[in-house]
C-alpha cells in the first residue's frame, strides 16, 4: 500500500473517524484505524463496537492494500505535519509517513483483525435535511441522561411518522421533544444513545457535501450515509418512557418573554447560585416582568425581565442549569413559559407552533 495526499485531506479525515475510536478498551485493535487504498481511494474506518464510522477521500495510489495503525499517535503526528503533500507507504509490519523534511516509522497491525464494521440490509433510506438534522439533536440530546445505570434514558427516542419526525430525551430532571416536518414514508420508533447522536451532530456538520443525509434503519442498527462518509451505530433496546403521559395538558400561569434577555438574567443569576445548594434559582412571576434572584453565603443578585404574564402570580425555583441547557438550544425571540404550581413542572414552548416542548421539574423552595 502507497498513497500520497495533502495533509489537510488527511487530518480531516482523521478527525472524522476517530470519533469511535475506543479510548477505554481493552482490546488494542480497537484504538486503531483501519487504512484502507484501493481504487485511487483511501478508506479510513473506526470502531468501539457501538459507533462505527467509515469515511474516504480521494488520493494519488501507487500501491493498493490495508492495514491498522494506532489512531492517536498517527493522528498526532498528520496534525502536527505541515500544510504539504504526505506519502505514506506500508511495509511489513510498520508505516512510514513522509512529508517535506518529515520521516515516521509507525508500528502497524494485520488489518484482518480489525472488526467488520458492516452495515444494514435495507434498501429504505430516510433523506433529511441535515440542518434538520442537527436541529433536533441540538434541541434534544443534552437531556438524556448520562448516567449509564438508566439504561434507556442514556437515549434519544426518534419517532418516524409519514410526514414527521420527533426526538424526545429525558433523564428523570427534565425532558426535551423536538419535531420537524419531513417526508419519511415510515412509521416507526428506534432509541439512539445520546453520545451517538452528538457524534453524528459533528461529523454532519463537518460534512461539505450535500444538503441531506440518508438515515436506513434495522432493528438493531442505524446507518447514516452522507456524501463520503459512513456511520453506523448500534441501537438501544428496551421500552422507551411514555412520555407524552407526563405532559401537562393545562396551566394557571402563562409567561411570553424574551429569550435572550432571560437567558443573560439566568446565566449572571447563576454565578452565585454555583456557589449555593442545587444551582438553584428563584423566579418571581407577577403582571408585567419576572424576577430571577439567587443568594448564596458569597452573597445575592435580583435581575428584572419584562414579561407578558396570564394567570395568578407564583413564585418558583429551578436548578439554573436546567434552563440555561434549554434556553441555549433554541433560538426564538420569545418564548412561552407554562406553569401550574411551585410544586410542578413547567413548559416551555414556542410562542406559536409545536417545534419544541421542553419540560423541566422545579427545585423546593421555602418562600419567605
Amino acid at each position: 500500500m502507497k498513497f500520497t495526499c495533502t495533509q489537510i485531506a488527511l487530518a480531516k479525515a482523521i478527525n472524522t473517524v476517530s470519533r469511535a475510536v475506543s479510548v477505554r478498551t481493552t482490546i488494542p485493535i480497537l484504538k486503531g484505524i483501519l487504512m484502507t487504498v484501493k481504487d485511487g481511494r483511501l478508506t479510513m474506518s473506526a470502531s468501539d463496537l457501538d459507533l462505527s464510522i467509515e469515511t474516504s477521500i480521494d488520493v494519488q495510489a501507487s500501491g493498493e492494500g490495508s492495514t491498522v495503525v494506532s489512531a492517536k499517535l498517527f493522528g498526532e503526528i498528520i496534525r502536527k505535519l505541515p500544510n504539504s503533500l504526505v506519502t505514506i507507504e506500508q511495509e511489513e509490519g510498520k508505516l512510514n509517513i513522509k512529508c517535506i523534511g518529515s520521516d515516521f516509522s509507525i508500528v502497524s497491525l494485520p488489518a484482518e483483525e480489525f472488526p467488520v464494521i458492516g452495515g444494514v440490509d435495507s434498501k429504505n433510506f430516510i433523506d433529511i435535511k441535515k440542518e434538520d438534522l442537527s436541529d433536533l439533536i441540538k434541541k434534544t440530546v443534552f437531556a438524556a441522561s448520562i448516567d449509564e445505570k438508566k439504561g434507556i434514558l442514556t437515549g434519544c427516542l426518534i419517532n418516524f411518522k409519514p410526514e414527521n419526525i420527533e426526538m424526545v430525551a429525558l433523564d428523570g430532571f427534565r425532558m426535551a421533544v423536538a419535531n420537524k416536518d419531513a417526508s419519511t414514508g415510515t412509521d416507526r420508533r428506534i432509541i439512539v444513545p445520546a453520545r451517538i447522536l452528538s457524534e453524528i451532530n459533528k461529523i454532519i456538520a463537518d460534512d461539505e457535501g450535500s444538503d441531506s443525509v440518508s438515515l436506513v434503519i434495522e432493528d438493531k442498527k442505524l446507518e447514516i450515509l452522507t456524501e463520503d462518509t459512513r456511520v453506523v451505530a448500534r441501537l438501544l433496546e428496551g421500552e422507551f418512557i411514555k412520555y407524552t403521559d407526563i405532559i401537562p395538558q393545562n396551566w394557571k400561569t402563562r409567561v411570553v418573554t424574551g429569550r435572550e434577555d432571560v437567558l443573560s438574567s439566568i446565566e449572571r443569576a447563576s454565578l452565585l447560585a454555583k456557589e449555593g445548594k442545587n444551582n438553584l434559582v428563584k423566579l418571581s412571576i407577577s403582571e408585567g416582568s419576572i424576577d430571577i434572584s439567587s443568594r448564596s453565603e458569597e452573597g445575592n443578585v435580583n435581575e428584572h425581565v419584562g414579561a407578558d404574564v396570564q394567570g395568578p402570580d407564583l413564585v418558583i425555583g429551578f436548578n439554573s442549569k436546567y434552563l440555561l441547557d434549554v434556553l441555549k438550544s433554541i433560538s426564538d425571540e420569545e418564548i412561552a413559559f407554562e406553569l401550574g404550581t411551585s410544586v410542578s413542572s413547567c413548559l416551555i414552548k414556542p410562542v406559536d407552533g409545536k417545534d419544541y416542548t421542553y419540560l423541566v421539574l422545579p427545585v423546593r423552595i421555602t418562600v419567605a
